[in-house]
């Protein structure tokens, strides 16, 4: 920091005097400096914008789906054995599901009491290679191998076997009772002919001598076995069976029939289509605001000084009106609102029962000052998702083109543009300030105050050394002064 002392011979203020002339060359900078607070705070009114349009951008993948619709839901009579999902194209009604038979892995357990413990170390007779098979989809055998090696335990050889996802086993040890289990980690009958699991003969000496197991004492590996509305018997390999769009899954036998019930789910339909028009009235409030905001041109941005003379209360209210107006007149964000309402209110020619929004209870209010909010007659929209649900899927949702187009995939596309040209206006957060046309005024500003700051100093200097010449021509008279005084009093 500069020390300078100034107005010893003249006895002048100079430092306030510079400081006063300072003030008026600023003016200027100050102004700058305000027009690069509103650009900021522009920026950030077009991007609080755009985030409440991504929260609609992010729903419209759901509002394009059918669940969305026409959601089903599957009631069972006896949950604890079977229980049932529908998808919304499963047929709403009544289906009897009677489980006869569970579908179970097949387990193997040794007879008798194995003679090592798990962390026993094998001894060198077994360390060789070894087979077994297991079986695929359509029956045929499959070959997998292990290695026992040097200084392996029993525990690393079952770990081995298990460890391989592709031979659908597992092996292990029970160290309490001293038996082994070599069991399928999946449910089903693969193995028309016998076990599961099976053991070549040159390889019985390890898995019947060590592990004490036997092919023909395996038990489980069977089907899921279960009728369908009192006719139709089928099995699964698994617990579970999709049939008529319609997915069961078996914890237990029935007692006797269960009883499906598939109906459709108003009320999630409901709540998904409320969620999207709150949303949607969200993000035309927060634009129609912006448009109508009174604007006040007399409270232009704070300068620092200025702030530290006020309280935060008076700050806060000044900046209040500061910022009121911002975005007002701005074409990207009325152009945008004006196409966003027209995607929602065009006609879909779907050759179905609604053709238009309001046919389902969904328009916008009769108010004009509120933008084109959408207000819903919840009993309308209610009935129509009830009695026709695939035609209100088809109003929001149709893939066709032109005006076969569904609303929503209309809206997704206009809301694509209106994002895009608020982007292209203020950019997002990883954009840099050449990315978009409010950054590049702001770049430019930057450069035009770093100029002028450093012009400033230059001024600043200017004045220092005038006043400084000053200094001397007064202090260079003062001394003339004093020497005629001197000799005046000599005569």
């Amino acid at each position: 920091m500069v020390m300078r002392v100034g107005g010893i011979a003249s006895g002048m203020d100079i430092e306030s005097m510079v400081n006063k002339l300072m003030e008026a060359e600023r003016m200027p900078l100050t102004r700058l400096k305000q027009q690069q607070t509103t650009l900021t705070w522009k920026r950030d009114a077009f991007r609080e914008i755009n985030s409440v349009l991504l929260e609609l951008k992010n729903m419209m993948t759901d509002m394009k789906l059918s669940t969305t619709y026409k959601p089903k839901t599957a009631t069972s009579t006896q949950e604890n054995a079977v229980k049932a999902t529908a998808t919304s194209n499963a047929s709403n009604g009544s289906y009897e599901i009677n489980v006869t038979q569970l579908a179970t892995n097949a387990m193997n357990i040794s007879t008798t009491n194995t003679d090592l413990k798990g962390n026993d170390v094998l001894d060198a007779s077994y360390h060789d290679t070894y087979t077994f098979y297991t079986f695929d989809e359509d029956g045929e055998r499959q070959t997998h191998t292990f290695e026992i090696k040097e200084g392996d335990t029993l525990n690393k050889v079952f770990k081995r076997i298990t460890d391989d996802k592709n031979n659908n086993v597992r092996a292990f040890l029970d160290e309490t009772s001293g038996k082994v289990v070599l069991e399928t980690t999946r449910t089903g009958k693969y193995n028309s002919n016998g076990a599961e699991i099976t053991f070549s003969e040159e390889d019985n000496h390890f898995f019947t001598n060590v592990l004490k197991l036997n092919p023909a004492n395996e038990t489980g590996g069977q089907n899921a076995t279960f009728i369908y509305n009192n006719g139709l018997e089928l099995e699964s390999k698994n617990n579970h069976y999709t049939l008529n769009d319609i997915h069961f899954e078996f914890n237990n036998v029935t007692d006797g029939n269960a009883r499906i019930n598939v109906d459709t789910d108003v009320e999630q339909s409901f709540d998904a289509i409320m969620k999207f028009v709150d949303t949607y009235n969200k993000a035309i409030d927060i634009m129609n605001s912006s448009q109508t905001e009174e604007k006040f041109r007399d409270f232009p941005p704070l300068t620092d000084e200025q702030k530290e003379e006020m309280s935060e209360e008076q700050i806060k209210k000044w900046e209040e009106k500061a910022k009121s107006g911002i975005l007002r007149g701005e074409s990207a964000i009325r152009d945008s609102m004006y196409a966003l309402r027209q995607s929602l209110q065009s006609v879909v020619e779907t050759d179905g029962e609604y053709k238009l929004l309001s046919q389902i209870g969904i328009s916008t209010t009769i108010n004009y000052l509120d933008g084109g909010k959408l207000e819903v007659n919840e009993e309308k929209l209610k009935e129509a998702l009830r009695d026709h649900p695939d035609d209100v899927y088809r109003l929001f949702s149709n893939s066709g083109t032109g005006d076969n187009r569904g609303l929503i995939n209309r809206f997704d596309d206009t809301l694509g543009r209106a994002r895009k040209q608020i982007e292209e206006k203020a950019g997002n957060s990883t954009h840099t300030l050449d990315n978009y046309t409010i950054g590049k005024r702001m770049k430019e500003l930057n450069q035009r105050i770093s100029d002028f700051e450093k012009r400033m100093i230059m001024v600043e200097q200017r004045y220092w050394n005038q006043f400084t010449q000053m200094e001397k021509a007064i202090a260079n008279l003062n001394q003339q002064s004093s020497y005629l005084f001197s000799q005046f009093g000599e005569m």
